[in-house]
């Protein structure tokens, strides 16, 4: 009796021993397929939002240089001669601008959306201190006053296109 079940264990413990084995080897196989379909399904996700990334990418540096103060009052011609007026108009045609795009902030980073939307409060902040500045009492003074001052410093949608630039790099390293 004895020799029966010693013999059943020199016949079990080999079969237990392949048979985990072969899990392990089964299991390792089954987890790596699991991992290489995830990357295969993660690969063509980008493939797909790729140009769709780059499309609001081009959309936010458009924005930026459209409402680059400079271009702005050379774009957007005074209706009357009221300074208040003017910027109005000019903070209008901000956001609109801003509106337009604003669907395509879920193809870009946090960051690079918290950028933007800071350079766009920027611009209309600095068309703001230069209507209540003074030496403005016109409209066309008004646009006088904001070519001049960004003669002296940078505009502030120019950090956001230099951030753009940088996550735009990004993507193809």
């Amino acid at each position: 009796m004895e020799d029966d079940i010693l013999s059943l264990l020199f016949y079990c413990i080999p079969a237990a021993i392949t048979g985990a084995v072969a899990y392990y080897f089964f299991k390792q196989y089954s987890d790596n397929e699991n991992q290489r379909r995830n990357f295969q399904i993660k690969k063509e996700l980008h493939q797909q939002a790729l140009p769709s990334r780059l499309q609001a990418y081009e959309r936010f540096s458009l924005f930026l240089e459209r409402t680059k103060p400079t271009k702005l009052v050379v774009r957007v011609a005074p209706t009357s001669t009221n300074k208040e007026d003017y910027e109005s108009l000019l903070i209008a045609s901000i956001e609109q601008e801003f509106e337009h795009n604003l669907a395509q902030q879920i193809y870009i980073s946090d960051d690079c959306w918290s950028i933007i939307v800071t350079a766009k409060n920027a611009t209309i902040q600095m068309i703001r201190k230069s209507t209540i500045s003074e030496k403005v009492t016109s409209a066309d003074k008004l646009r006088e006053v904001i070519l001049t001052d960004m003669m002296d410093k940078r505009a502030p949608g120019d950090a956001g296109l230099a951030f753009i630039k940088d996550e735009v790099s990004s993507i193809w390293s």
